[in-house]
């Protein structure tokens, strides 16, 4: 007969707070929101509803929590505004994880980007307004600092229209928070599936550039720092995760390592080619801007940054959140400016979080 572990007051904690709790997910079924239904599952949620415009998927995703009656998908799409009125009514919790996530993909179709990313995320806080949601929560990602391409502008108008939507709130409607991403290892997103294909093939493995340096996480801790944010949140934030650096080519290197005697070849038959940066791809990644340490809390493990255009509300309640080191950051936090993972480091890190293997 199994026993129920010791549960710590922050697991104890967590669970009262989600408890009844009806929570929205959009794009349910991507790598982030598919671990995030299944996280929330095991909290006592009243009901999960998984938004997603992937028909196969949700399908499939029906499928596999057919035995738990609190969770339902539906085919939507977060550009449809009625759709999401509707499907949000009765919700308490909303996550907006729906996106268009590849850099060059929404380089080339800038149009799709904003009607997915920009007005996407507008319909959201205007169904949640509607519905009188209690917290929204959005999903952002490192490339909304100081973009350089149309997927980080996006994001960072996302984050703005959160910041902005919490301003302007009664009292009794959402709070509004985002949280900033870095690169999720072993995502559809990733590099990590492609090079493991490259591999599989006999190589080429392609990178872009030997000093390209990325602020990484593990699918467990996106999902952490998503489940945490929308109890954290105060209103207009944005929740950042403290990360390991790690330099692209180390990691292309690694999988070769790792990777070619399982396909049949020796690391030395694989090459590696230089291609170059692609179009809006920066050469480092930024989690903190210069401008946002002055109004950046630390935490024992995320930074919170207030909106700029709420500070007095910041300070004022600063003192709620736990855990603070610090009520001001000293410097940026970019991933050229932190010390890259070792490539042991890196290997046991990759080891550890199963990132060597297929996904399921």
């Amino acid at each position: 007969r199994l026993r129920r572990c010791r549960q710590s007051p922050r697991e104890i904690r967590m669970e009262s707070q989600w408890k009844n709790k009806s929570v929205l997910v959009t794009g349910a079924c991507g790598t982030v929101g598919r671990e995030l239904v299944r996280q929330l599952a095991e909290h006592p949620v009243s009901r999960i509803l998984g938004l997603d415009n992937n028909e196969s998927e949700v399908f499939f995703d029906t499928e596999f929590h057919r035995q738990d009656p609190r969770v339902r998908y539906r085919v939507a799409d977060v550009r449809d505004d009625a759709a999401i009125r509707w499907l949000m009514q009765g919700v308490d919790i909303a996550i907006h994880v729906a996106a268009l996530k590849h850099v060059i993909l929404c380089e080339q179709a800038p149009d799709e980007a904003i009607q997915t990313n920009i007005l996407g995320t507008q319909n959201m806080i205007h169904a949640a307004r509607a519905c009188g949601v209690q917290r929204v929560l959005f999903t952002s990602s490192d490339k909304a600092v100081n973009p350089t391409s149309v997927m980080g502008t996006a994001k960072l108008m996302g984050e703005k229209l959160f910041s902005a939507a919490n301003a302007e709130r009664g009292p009794k409607q959402p709070i509004f928070a985002s949280t900033r991403f870095g690169n999720v290892l072993g995502s559809r997103g990733s590099v990590i599936p492609l090079f493991r294909r490259q591999v599989a093939a006999g190589g080429p493995v392609t990178l872009t550039h030997q000093d390209m340096t990325r602020f990484i996480m593990t699918l467990r801790e996106a999902v952490g720092l998503v489940v945490d944010s929308v109890w954290l949140a105060l209103g207009g934030e944005v929740f950042v995760t403290k990360m390991p650096v790690v330099r692209i080519a180390d990691l292309a290197q690694n999988m070769i390592r790792q990777l070619a005697p399982r396909y049949g070849f020796s690391p030395e038959e694989i090459e590696l080619v230089v291609i170059g940066p692609k179009d809006g791809e920066k050469m480092f990644e930024e989690l903190l801007s210069g401008e946002e340490t002055r109004r950046t809390i630390e935490l024992d493990r995320y930074f919170v940054v207030r909106p700029a255009f709420c500070d007095l509300v910041g300070r004022q309640l600063h003192e709620t959140y736990p855990g603070i080191r610090a009520l001001e950051t000293q410097a940026a936090y970019v991933s050229r400016a932190e010390d890259a993972m070792s490539a042991k480091a890196l290997h046991e890190y990759l080891l550890k979080n199963s990132l060597y293997e297929e996904e399921a």
